[in-house]
């Protein structure tokens, strides 16, 4: 009897687990990963991921932050409505040479799961990217 209670229990949780709202299912971001490719070293640059509303009741953004120093997140100052969209403006500084391959990191209000996006591209130093050849 009693392995029949656990078992009824674990199967009811398993069910609640599932059933938890994901980021995606509220939200639709323009892209998962933006390239900057090639930039250089010294010169920040900027990238606005767009950020829309899926769901029916607004959504705030709780957190942003990034996988490293370097990457420096801006989340929307205010909640988002239902079928709006709004930025997450992301600036890397472009310190360090070499290839880049961040994360960044997005918290709702009420969802535990968190959606990542990723920023990449390639730091040159000053030299190298003055030597590319120019469009």
């Amino acid at each position: 009897m009693k392995k029949i209670i656990l078992l009824a229990s674990a199967f009811v949780f398993s069910l609640a687990v599932m059933a938890q709202t994901k980021a995606d299912d509220v939200m639709k971001v323009n892209t998962e990963t933006h390239s900057f490719g090639k930039i250089k070293q010294g010169t920040p640059v900027t990238y606005f991921f767009e950020l829309t509303n899926k769901s029916d009741k607004p959504l705030v953004v709780e957190n942003a932050s990034a996988s490293c120093g370097c990457t420096v997140p801006e989340k929307p100052s205010q909640p988002i409505m239902p079928g709006k969209t709004d930025k997450l403006k992301v600036v890397y500084n472009a310190a360090a040479v070499g290839p880049i391959n961040k994360d960044v990191y997005i918290k709702l209000a009420g969802i535990d799961e968190q959606k990542v996006v990723h920023i990449t591209g390639e730091v040159l130093t000053a030299e190298a990217y003055d030597a590319l050849p120019k469009k």
